[in-house]
């Protein structure tokens, strides 16, 4: 089905899917690829973060092989192909626009966003407003979205004061779960789940917040690392560490 109006792996796709091509091609499923799609996907991330755009170009060209791959996987089924999922999105964008691409007014752009989406969500058939929120995302990401949708038909602290205090909550469950009253893996999750809240309000994807976080701890134990070459972390004491924490962490700010 490939064309000169379409990327040029499609026909490299269907030649690698055809009875002739590569057999780890054929034998794959829309199932089996998911790992790839996730992976493919962080890495883009890690090459938007790192600043490098020829990985970017490199990684987002693998993300369209993903698509292109299960767009395939579907036209041999008979379900759909490319052009459809190219068309499907581009009309989405286009209903969703009506103030770029219709004559609706800029105005209340958020209002009009959320009914537009609302509508969709009916014509799907869903009865919640959770319904459509997948259930593979990362948990802190979808925590984020659950609350989003929440706080859109009303549940939702005006202030950010009773955020803080539920977390205080949270955290007084914990230690009472750690002396034998409360389940404390629940506590643990009621706390994140607070936390994330805290993000939402301040307007920090906490998913990123947390990404970088790691980075920046990973980067920081690295130098710890370096420094006491030929030697290990673990020769040394607890207050050591911290001191080698703390000019890891100065070096870094430098």
């Amino acid at each position: 089905m490939a064309s000169d109006n379409f990327p040029a792996i499609l026909r490299v796709m269907s030649i690698l899917r055809s009875p002739n091509g590569c057999p780890w091609d054929r034998e794959q499923t829309h199932e089996s690829l998911l790992p790839y799609l996730l992976e493919e996907s962080y890495e883009f991330i890690d090459s938007v973060k790192s600043g490098d755009v020829d990985a970017m170009k490199e990684e987002l060209g693998d993300l369209l092989l993903q698509i292109a791959f299960h767009a395939q996987l579907a036209e041999e089924r008979g379900l759909f192909n490319f052009a459809d999922v190219d068309q499907a999105i581009s009309d989405k964008m286009v209903r969703r626009h009506p103030h770029v691409f219709g004559d609706a007014s800029s105005a209340d752009l958020d209002h009009r966003w959320e009914e537009l989406k609302h509508s969709e969500r009916e014509q799907k058939g869903l009865k919640s407003v959770l319904d459509d929120i997948p259930l593979a995302l990362p948990a802190v990401s979808r925590a984020e979205k659950i609350q989003r949708r929440a706080a859109k038909v009303g549940f939702d602290w005006d202030e950010i004061s009773p955020v803080f205090a539920k977390i205080e909550e949270e955290m007084d469950e914990i230690r009472r779960a750690i002396d034998g009253d409360g389940d404390i893996h629940e506590e643990v999750g009621d706390l994140l789940f607070a936390c994330v809240n805290l993000a939402r309000k301040l307007d920090v994807k906490a998913e990123m917040a947390l990404d970088d976080t790691n980075r920046k701890f990973e980067a920081r134990f690295r130098q710890m690392e370096t420094t006491v070459l030929p030697k290990s972390l673990a020769d040394y004491s607890l207050d050591e560490l911290e001191a080698l924490w703390v000019e890891a962490k100065n070096a870094q700010k430098g």
